[in-house]
């Protein structure tokens, strides 16, 4: 993919014009990534930030007993790391490909001169931010108020997007359970119970979705009392 269609594609740069989106592209550069090759570390300091033209890109913290938790799976057209490169300039995470990915890198320095002297992308940048911290605000919700059952369908239907009849799932199980505040036990009885309910069916990592309108239902429901 090209550098003008991967930046295109991103939602932070919904709308730019033709003369924004050469500038863009004049300060970027695309670079490609194996598979487990950590792009940078918690706390490292912020050079720039990232759009995926290709592959899925993890983001995860450790704990202190080394116990990793993926905080989001950003798939093409997705961004991370812009609200990095504001305030104290760090990395709030590790980041690292699940597969051979290509991406598009915007230096630091290079980007926020550009936004001093275009304040369309600027705000072009904000909206995309404000649509990313929605997505945590309702992960945060997820983990309060849903159960495991609720929190499966919720990711299986964001994964499928709009194509939602076979998703394949982009990280172990048991990095799953984690991602979705349980355990692995726990997430695969939730799975056998969504087949035997001919909801989903199951085989290893590939999900065919049997029944999406049950599937919405169980996404939309909370705990109960």
């Amino acid at each position: 993919m090209d550098i003008n269609t991967s930046i295109r594609s991103c939602h932070l740069f919904a709308g730019v014009t033709d003369e924004d989106l050469k500038l863009l592209a004049g300060v970027s550069r695309l670079q490609d990534y194996s598979r487990g090759q950590v792009l940078f570390g918690q706390g490292d300091e912020a050079i720039g930030f990232y759009v995926v033209a290709a592959g899925k890109v993890k983001l995860y913290k450790l704990s202190p007993d080394g116990k990793e938790r993926i905080l989001h799976i950003v798939q093409p057209g997705g961004s991370f790391a812009e609200a990095a490169i504001f305030g104290d300039g760090r990395y709030p995470a590790f980041a690292e490909p699940l597969s051979k990915v290509q991406l598009v890198f915007f230096p630091k320095r290079e980007f926020l001169n550009l936004l001093h002297s275009h304040s369309q992308i600027a705000i072009n940048m904000i909206g995309g931010l404000s649509r990313f911290l929605r997505q945590f605000a309702t992960q945060i919700e997820d983990l309060t108020f849903k159960d495991v059952p609720s929190r499966l369908a919720r990711y299986l239907l964001d994964l499928g997007g709009d194509e939602c009849d076979k998703v394949e799932l982009p990280i172990a199980k048991s990095q799953l359970a984690s991602n979705l505040g349980t355990v692995s036990e726990t997430l695969s009885r939730t799975f056998r119970k969504l087949s035997d309910e001919a909801i989903i069916q199951v085989k290893g990592k590939q999900i065919e979705i049997l029944d999406v309108d049950r599937l919405i239902d169980l996404s939309e429901s909370f705990k109960e009392g």
